[in-house]
């Protein structure tokens, strides 16, 4: 047996999502940190070892404008591009590949950690985590690591139950937090564990003997209350879960044997009952490792309640969102006579506060994933992986800042919360709807203006001979900055009618549904008309978001285009007769977001006019201290080009100060579309691998004596966030020139920040 020492300023438990991107955070703060991984991949639940699809506040496109930003979009953009087909194997890499390329992590795989050594402190005194002691299996390796930070992001949260942070486990009572989801009586009950498996055809007939543990599901309440089909693989088969019973860590064995009966019996079914046209299909791949949902939850100081969820709460000490649904699955699981998931969507994203990530009883202990300080049910939306992720961003750099400046976690969420904010905000982390200051950032106090930009939301440049009938009711979101007086439609008109359109606000500047109605006015218009003008009023305080309604009439359709200028969204009522996109069972009460369906009209729009100039996308948007869509689309946007006219007369930005600055480093941030739904592995296939509204070429330059001085030069570009280390100059301006775009037919880019020292991460992506 080997024994060794480490001596870091993070260590990092646990590498699933959010201690990968805890991990990635704090080294590029410049920390030291190791990272212990118990398993030989990255990933936890996603790996090739588990296979759950990554999914989080978009919730398979059903909210908008919500995918995760930061390490974890990063992560998510760099594997579609790879990995478009979802191969369970390539993800593996893809996370492998992000941890290996940062020189301060030291990362352990097959590392187990099992012992927490504690400081001596004195009795008035918080207890502190003084070192884990990890267990390399295979090479004998037994490693003591010290530091002055600890994350927990093991998932099951074995290392702050060692040392001593309080934790719940079950569900509470419905007195404790006024949850009206919550039981009466708090009990221990759980969300349960799930194994999968994989399907090919093997292009010949193919027989299956069922193993001995294979269960006769026709005896189970399986066949009649679950969707089983030929072609389905892996996560299709959420809905295999069970030991919500149990306790979900000491009876792992027993519960992996009785999901592994219950795989052998599905596929038993399949193959054998003459039901399904199966003769040449044959197992691939078969889960070991029970994929867990839900275990010890600590305590911070807050926890996390249904409210939080659905009434979208905001928070002082944001560093994270959410926005998957409350989804709470039935304790009997695979076997339960009732649906498999009770879901409860917010109508929109919703905020993480730090308070929540960090305990209440060791100093210097932090955690993210499923194990953060939330009630069971407002835990049934967090626990998801890519919100996990956001999870692990947040604490890893705070985790940086702790190790650096001596601090401890409450610091972060009181005295010091802006500086924690400022540096997520910094690394384009998954943050929404907060204001901190970044002293270090010079373009505030720079002039921007642009060579173009759009001052007038219409779509009617990408006008198609598409129509969409009004058999149902059509919905547009459009931004508003500062007013709108009305809105043209470009519609077709069978036969004279009057037609009734509503204005609508989104409640939060987050969301993108109508949430309360502000003005309506029915027209009369005469058959063969080709355009309807609504007078519809509106002067919000702020910029905002409104949607612009059209409600079903059996006499009109509207002309469909095929391009938006992006913060335009268009939606359709959902109807009786559509199809389902998910076999997820939501809450049979109405719910906004899913009322009302964006995926329908994707990268689509229906063709029309605001009245009145907009400053939604202004010039001067890349320096308001927002990286993504909050209240608007918060970017700069070029007028619409074409192709050839860009390459041979590029769209250009420039920031200007009133006297020389000292640089030495540009951070871009560039618009990949929020609102398309990624996913790692194959819930559905999206047609490209590079987001068609990033910027594919460009260059920087800075003005040095009136000269112009070119610092960067990237072609082919698919990456959101970038920066630009150069030698340090007085500049007078920095100036963006693109001269490609990925295909959208217009150049968009949320935020710019200069600064006077370089960054020392200026390396050719990935990584």
């Amino acid at each position: 047996m080997i024994k060794a020492e480490s001596q870091v300023d993070v260590v990092v438990v646990g590498g699933g999502l959010a201690g990968t991107c805890a991990a990635i955070a704090a080294a590029r703060m410049g920390s030291r940190v190791a990272l212990i991984q118990n398993r030989p991949v990255l990933g936890g639940n996603s790996s090739s070892e588990v296979r759950v699809w990554v999914v989080g506040a978009t919730a398979h496109g059903t909210q908008r404008f919500a995918r995760e930003t930061g390490i974890v979009g990063e992560l998510v953009l760099e594997n579609q591009y790879r990995n478009p087909e979802g191969n369970p194997y390539y993800w593996d890499q893809v996370l492998l590949d992000a941890v290996r390329s940062e020189p301060n992590i030291s990362l352990h795989l097959n590392t187990d950690v099992r012992e927490v050594r504690m400081h001596e402190t004195s009795s008035d005194e918080a207890p502190r985590i003084a070192a884990v002691v990890g267990w390399t299996m295979g090479s004998e390796i037994e490693t003591v690591f010290e530091a002055p930070v600890f994350l927990d992001c093991s998932g099951d949260g074995l290392i702050g139950h060692l040392a001593g942070a309080g934790y719940r486990v079950g569900r509470e009572s419905k007195a404790e937090f006024d949850e009206p989801w919550a039981p009466d009586h708090a009990d221990s009950e759980l969300l349960g564990s799930s194994l999968f498996f994989y399907t090919k055809d093997a292009s010949r007939p193919e027989r299956f003997v069922p193993p001995l543990i294979a269960k006769d599901i026709r005896e189970t309440p399986i066949v009649r209350n679950r969707i089983i089909r030929t072609g389905d693989n892996g996560c299709d088969y959420w809905w295999i879960e069970w030991g919500g019973h149990l306790d979900t860590v000491s009876s792992n064995e027993q519960i992996r044997d009785e999901l592994w009966s219950i795989v052998y019996g599905i596929w038993d079914y399949i193959k054998n009952s003459g039901e399904f046209d199966a003769d040449r299909l044959t197992l691939e791949w078969v889960g070991a490792i029970p994929g867990k949902r839900e275990y010890r939850r600590f305590i911070g100081d807050y926890t996390m309640t249904q409210h939080d969820v659905l009434e979208q709460t905001a928070f002082d000490d944001a560093v994270a969102f959410g926005g998957w649904s409350i989804d709470l699955h039935p304790v009997e699981g695979v076997y339960a006579e009732k649906a498999g998931a009770l879901q409860r969507y917010s109508d929109g994203i919703y905020q993480i506060p730090f308070r929540s990530l960090y305990s209440r009883d060791v100093s210097n202990l932090l955690f993210a994933g499923r194990n953060i300080s939330a009630s069971h049910i407002a835990f049934g939306s967090t626990r998801v992986m890519a919100t996990c992720a956001t999870q692990g961003q947040a604490v890893g750099t705070a985790a940086a800042l702790l190790a650096r400046d001596g601090l401890i976690p409450r610091d972060l969420a009181g005295s010091h919360r802006g500086a924690l904010q400022a540096a997520l905000l910094r690394e384009d982390a998954p943050v929404f709807g907060i204001s901190a200051t970044d002293a270090d950032d010079l373009a505030p106090a720079a002039t921007v203006t642009a060579s173009s930009a759009l001052t007038e939301v219409s779509t009617r440049a990408h006008r198609t001979a598409d129509t969409l009938p009004l058999d149902r009711d059509i919905a547009v979101m459009i931004p508003v900055d500062p007013r709108i007086e009305g809105v043209e439609l470009d519609v077709v008109v069978g036969s004279d009618t009057t037609l009734r359109i509503e204005l609508w606000t989104t409640g939060k500047p987050q969301n993108a549904v109508p949430v309360e109605q502000i003005a309506e006015v029915e027209v009369p218009v005469a058959a063969g008309a080709d355009s309807v003008t609504a007078p519809l009023a509106w002067n919000p305080q702020t910029p905002a978001n409104t949607v612009v309604v059209v409600r079903a009439d059996p006499h009109v359709s509207l002309v469909l285009t095929d391009e938006r200028p992006y913060g335009v969204l268009a939606m359709g009522a959902k109807r009786a007769d559509d199809a389902a996109f998910d076999d997820h069972i939501p809450d049979a009460d109405h719910q906004l977001v899913t009322d009302w369906n964006a995926r329908m009209l994707r990268r689509r729009s229906v063709s029309l006019r605001a009245l009145g100039e907009t400053r939604a996308w202004s010039a001067d948007k890349v320096v308001d201290g927002s990286n993504r869509p909050y209240g608007g689309p918060r970017m700069w946007s070029s007028e619409r080009v074409d192709a050839e006219a860009l390459a041979a007369a590029p769209e250009w930005i420039e920031l200007r100060w009133p006297k020389p600055v000292a640089a030495a480093s540009v951070r871009l941030v560039w618009n990949d579309d929020v609102d398309e739904d990624l996913i790692n592995l194959h819930h559905h296939r999206t047609e490209f691998t590079v987001i068609p509204e990033l910027v594919a070429d460009y260059e920087v330059q800075v003005q040095v004596d009136g000269a112009w001085l070119s610092v960067a030069a990237v072609t082919d570009n698919r990456h959101r966030h970038r920066i630009h280390d150069f030698a340090r100059h007085e500049i007078e301006a920095v100036r963006v020139r693109v001269s490609r775009t990925n295909g959208y037919a217009y150049v968009t880019l949320s935020s710019v920040r200069v600064y006077a020292e370089p960054s020392g991460r200026d390396v050719a992506l990935p990584w």
